[in-house]
């Protein structure tokens, strides 16, 4: 297998797991060094990079996931298409294609920026804390999912008017509204204006 960023950074020659490093950034987005994963989420939380992912079908509805229950961070919640981080020197883009593949099994289609949002969202069920540079990116979907269950616990396509539903219904992550808003935009442009978003 080759060694590529993903592979390289989950572990070492020896078998042992390697922590997972992220990017810190400053206000202005420029990386000013790493963190592990998990100590750049405890409070107050450290400025890192991210991205969020937005996916639509043919018919303009948004793809979201329901994160795994396994999962540490914000686990069985609803949230956008795809979210992480990249690793230390990955661009954001391949960072976005790269974990919806992982993620969902597909690979998206015309998938474009959509700018980038700065937040801070603690999560009040796990103590921990979103401190984000988000980059923001639409596309469409345009083969079938194929979710690894160890990171979604299940999918929906869902228009503007069930998407209002099952917010009101279920529990999303902290920074949903934050990044579907940031995005809308670009989600708009994709969709048209038929899709209602």
């Amino acid at each position: 297998m080759p060694i590529t960023p993903a592979t390289a950074t989950h572990g070492a020659s020896d078998g042992t797991a390697e922590a997972i490093l992220l990017e810190l950034v400053d206000e202005d987005g420029a990386t000013i060094g790493t963190a592990e994963k998990l100590a750049a989420h405890q409070p107050p939380g450290r400025l890192h990079r991210a991205f969020s992912v937005f996916l639509f079908d043919e018919r303009g509805r948004l793809l979201l996931q329901q994160r795994a229950l396994g999962k540490y961070h914000s686990p069985g919640v609803w949230s956008n298409t795809c979210c992480g981080h990249p690793y230390p020197g990955e661009a954001p883009f391949a960072a976005a294609a790269r974990r919806t593949f992982e993620e969902l099994g597909l690979s998206p289609s015309l998938l474009a920026e959509a700018g980038t949002v700065r937040y801070n969202h603690p999560d009040p069920a796990s103590g921990l804390v979103e401190q984000e540079y988000n980059h923001l990116f639409v596309g469409m979907v345009q083969s079938p999912l194929r979710p690894d269950p160890a990171e979604v616990a299940s999918t929906a396509f869902v228009t503007p008017a069930e998407l209002g539903e099952r917010h009101a219904r279920d529990t999303f992550s902290s920074w949903f509204m934050t990044v579907l808003d940031a995005a809308r935009p670009a989600v708009r442009e994709l969709t048209g204006p038929s899709a209602g978003w």
